[in-house]
């Protein structure tokens, strides 16, 4: 596993953990403690994926990325993206394979979005939770949810804000077969 650091402009890809300390110390603004050594030492070697950084000073930060890039313009370009383990592929829910079901016909769908409003008396807008239930003709759950915000989109202030279609809410039933 291979490392990425970058504090400002400068950054390195780098093979070990003594290579990336001795690019840290070379810094000026960074003062490496024993502590900090060891927490990046233990970060390089357990399995904690996500990057990690470390405060220089007040909101200044050095970041430090695991990755299996073998040089700067694979990491560049994401070619050394992960692959999942075979234990760590997860399968979609029920709930998105019943989304993207192709299911032509008659569906409802109730959706609960922020609508923006005019508030008369003092002139401003607010946000304002709105749910909107409408019958239409379908290919899929996904397909009513997409008519649903294309016909809402033009009626409503540009402001306002719609959930995603997986999540709670959005929700939707086939009714039937159209004629």
């Amino acid at each position: 596993m291979n490392l990425y650091l970058r504090y400002f402009d400068s950054e390195t890809l780098v093979y070990s953990v003594d290579e990336a300390l001795e690019f840290l110390r070379s810094i000026p603004e960074i003062q490496i403690s024993p502590e900090m050594e060891a927490d990046i030492r233990d970060y390089a070697t357990n399995d904690v994926r996500y990057p990690k950084r470390y405060k220089v000073r007040s909101r200044v930060y050095f970041i430090i990325i695991k990755t299996e890039a073998a040089n700067m313009l694979d990491f560049k370009q994401k070619k050394a993206v992960r692959t999942p383990d075979s234990n760590d592929r997860r399968e979609p829910s029920p709930a998105v394979q019943h989304l993207n079901a192709h299911h032509p016909g008659w569906y409802e769908g109730v959706l609960d979005f922020k609508r923006v409003v005019l508030v008369p008396a003092t002139g401003k807008h607010e946000y304002r939770d709105t749910q909107f239930v409408a019958r239409c003709k379908a290919n899929s759950g996904i397909d009513c949810y997409n008519r649903i915000v294309d016909h809402l989109r033009e009626r409503v202030d540009s402001r306002s804000q719609f959930p995603s279609a997986k999540g709670k809410n959005f929700k939707f039933r086939y009714l039937g077969m159209w004629k």
